[in-house]
This record gives C-alpha cells, sequence and structure tokens, in this order.
C-alpha cells in the first residue's frame, strides 16, 4: 500500500558486499534527520541486515486487515521498518526458497505493507539482476517510482557488475537518480587521515561513461561501524565526518531534484 508514499527510491547493487544496506539504513536515518517521515523496506530475501543493522533483531510483526504492520523504531513514528529478517526465527536461518515464492513474497512486501504518510520509502533490494528485480521493476510500474540509487565499490569487478545493472535499469524503465561509490578510501580512526586501498574515483569515471549522475563518495571508517546495531545516524552522531557529509549532499541532491 503505498498510496501515502511521497517518494519510492530504490537502492541496488550489482553484486553483493558492497554495503548496499548499509547505505539504505544510513540514507533512511538522514532523510529523518532533516526532518522526513521515512519507511526502510528490505526485501533482500536471501541477506536480509536490516534488522540486524538497526538492532530490531527478534521483533515480531503481524498482519491487521490492511496488510503487515511495520516496526517503529521509536514513539514518534518517523521511521518504520519491514524486513523478511522479522519473518525468521533465527539470523542464521538461509530462505531456501525456489523462485515463484520469492517472487510472491517481494510482491507482498510491495504491496500489502500498512505504510502510514511517509515521505520517503527506501528499498534495499537484492543484489544481481535475478527473477526478483524483475518482480520489483513490475511492481514498481504500479507506483511513483522517483528512482533507483546504484552502490558500487571501486574495484574493476564491481564496476562490471555495476554496469550491467545499468543496463537492466534503462532496459526496464527504471530511472537512475545516480552512482554512489562506496568504500572509497579508509579513514584512520586516529588521525582521520584517508587511504586508498582499492583504486580510487571508479565511480566517478564509470557515471561519466555510461552518462549518469555520481552522488558521492563514502570511506571505510570504523567508527560508522560502532553505530551498528542501533538506530543513530553518522550525520547526527559524527557530524564532522566525511561519511555524513556524503550522506548529507546525497539527501540534498535527491531532495532538491524531488521538489
Amino acid at each position: 500500500m503505498l498510496e501515502k508514499v511521497k517518494h519510492v527510491i530504490l537502492v541496488l547493487s550489482g553484486k553483493g558486499g558492497v554495503g548496499k544496506s548499509t547505505v539504505s539504513t544510513q540514507l533512511a536515518l538522514t532523510f529523518r534527520e532533516h526532518g522526513h517521515k521515512v519507511g526502510l523496506l528490505d526485501i533482500d530475501l536471501c541477506g536480509p541486515s536490516v534488522p540486524y543493522l538497526l538492532g530490531l533483531e527478534g521483533k515480531e510483526i503481524y498482519q491487521c486487515e490492511e496488510g503487515w504492520v511495520p516496526i517503529y523504531t521509536d514513539e514518534s513514528k518517523t521511521l518504520a521498518v519491514m524486513s523478511i529478517g522479522f519473518l525468521l526465527k533465527n539470523r542464521n536461518d538461509p530462505v531456501i526458497w525456489r523462485g515463484p515464492k520469492k517472487t510472491m513474497m517481494i510482491r507482498q512486501f510491495l504491496t500489502d505493507v500498512k505504510w502510514d504518510e511517509l515521505d520517503y520509502l527506501i528499498i534495499d533490494t537484492p543484489p544481481g539482476t535475478s527473477d526478483e528485480h524483475i518482480t520489483i521493476m513490475e511492481c514498481m510500474r504500479e507506483v511513483k517510482c522517483d528512482g533507483a540509487i546504484i552502490v558500487t565499490t571501486p574495484q574493476c569487478v564491481a564496476l562490471d557488475d555495476v554496469r550491467k545493472q545499468i543496463t537492466f535499469c534503462k532496459k526496464t524503465g527504471i530511472n537512475i537518480l545516480g552512482i554512489l561509490e562506496n568504500m572509497s578510501g579508509f579513514v584512520c580512526p586516529h588521525c582521520t587521515s584517508c587511504t586508498n586501498i582499492f583504486s580510487s574515483n571508479g565511480g566517478i569515471e564509470l557515471a561519466k561513461l555510461v552518462g549518469v549522475p555520481h552522488l558521492g563518495t563514502l570511506p571505510i571508517d570504523p567508527r560508522v561501524g560502532v553505530l551498528r546495531g542501533t538506530t543513530q545516524a553518522v550525520v547526527s552522531e559524527l557530524p564532522d565526518s566525511s561519511s555524513a557529509d556524503a550522506f548529507n549532499l546525497l539527501v540534498k541532491k535527491i531532495t532538491v531534484e524531488r521538489v
């Protein structure tokens, strides 16, 4: 039920392990810190990590006449979360489902969640370009989807997979908001200097090559990892960090373009 949702943003990645779920959670938290009412939908069936990242594991969801009721992170109800992870008894339990059942569950999560009025709904999607993505794209045609943020890392292997993701979006008619480069350098927790342990600027060059916006770069910052398991936003807890700057800029770009 997305009738009360003003803006829908997909977070995609060409491959797993690039920090897509971390970006999704911190993006949602940043929108909240900017005064918006936000929903976060985790439909990464094989690796639903949003409950873990936000410290919501063990929360129980239930259904009402209007559909699934999301988990609210506090009494203000400014951040609502729904994840396949809430249906698993143990975080170590794998989701061993065939394609049709996965498709049915994704469609249900996209259409049968009772969201209240939201300014932004962030959807954390599975990595790659599989059956699950086709289901997502089909459902997005029925709602107003602003577009997709594609998360990559600087390495050539990740960038090659992102090219496939971009081609997939173009063929299925999903607007690409831009590319966000994650793990772009390592920030020393003592002196805060940044060292490029991988290659650098791969996301910038790829954005130029395929003709889509570059939305920013995020370094590996151990201080951000400390926030894992909480609902604290990097922009409020580490306001002087380059990660906070990147998320504030990302939200600013998206907000300005969507007004």
